[in-house]
């Protein structure tokens, strides 16, 4: 059945001190949920806060978006972690946001793991039992986003979560439905229209072509473009706008 609503997500709030990473500014308005740092990988205390904020003013629906304990790296380096200390650090950067939504007037809506920890734990059932661990620990009405068929997100309706499913529209994939290795050419999508056919085909009919050709079976509940994505401002127009001319309502998957 066609899809008749989706979610739009981003990963927003990495910056830190005076440094700016990614185009929040300019993606508040394209989004229905953001993915807010919480620290460890990116962000700090004002940018948390700022963050939070704008997406109330801007009916952005909210998710912790926790990873390594690694700003030098961005979060983006495989650390060698015991699943005891996965699911404290997940934990520590859940509170740290909510205590930011909550000032806020917001509910906290979901949780996504964030670069390494998340591409690790989509393959590693420890892991990702220690990050469901951690949000149904602090939260169980917290909806976990991850990818579908992965570890991640088997660990996540095992603890009894409510899952939403992920695609990514400026990501190429394998075969075996992982992500390309940022390292390998052509991992990044950053040209328009290439990601809103992407993200047509993933709604519309629940597939997507890996980077070999290979015809992937994706049932998704929301589209992820990376704030950090060269031309990310016009790739989440350009989907927006072509999702809307076919009748896809954008809409935040804990509203729908």
């Amino acid at each position: 059945m066609t899809a008749r609503t989706i979610d739009l997500n981003s990963d927003l709030g990495e910056a830190h001190g005076a440094h700016r990473i990614g185009y929040d500014e300019e993606l508040f308005e394209l989004l229905s949920s953001a993915n807010v740092a919480c620290g460890f990988h990116g962000g700090d205390p004002r940018v948390m806060e700022r963050t939070v904020q704008t997406c109330a003013a801007n009916g952005v629906a909210v998710g912790a978006h926790p990873g390594f304990p690694d700003l030098v790296g961005f979060g983006r380096r495989l650390m060698q972690v015991t699943p005891d200390e996965a699911r404290t650090d997940v934990l520590y950067q859940i509170g740290a946001l909510d205590a930011f939504c909550r000032a806020a007037g917001l509910t906290m809506q979901h949780v996504k793991a964030h670069g390494a920890l998340y591409n690790a734990a989509v393959k590693t059932r420890a892991l990702a039992d220690a990050i469901a661990a951690a949000v149904v620990a602090y939260d169980p009405g917290l909806v976990m986003l991850a990818q579908p068929g992965t570890e991640l997100a088997t660990a996540a309706e095992a603890a009894g979560l409510r899952l939403a499913r992920e695609g990514f529209i400026d990501r190429a994939y394998n075969a075996d439905g992982t992500l390309v290795a940022r390292s390998q050419p052509g991992a990044v999508i950053v040209d328009p229209g290439e990601a809103a056919e992407r993200a047509l085909r993933l709604v519309l009919d629940g597939r997507l072509r890996a980077i070999d050709g290979t015809d992937l079976p994706l049932e998704i509940d929301s589209l992820c473009t990376h704030s950090d994505t060269p031309g990310a401002v016009a790739i989440l127009s350009r989907v927006r706008r072509e999702l809307e001319a076919v009748g896809i309502a954008i809409r935040a998957f804990g509203r729908s």
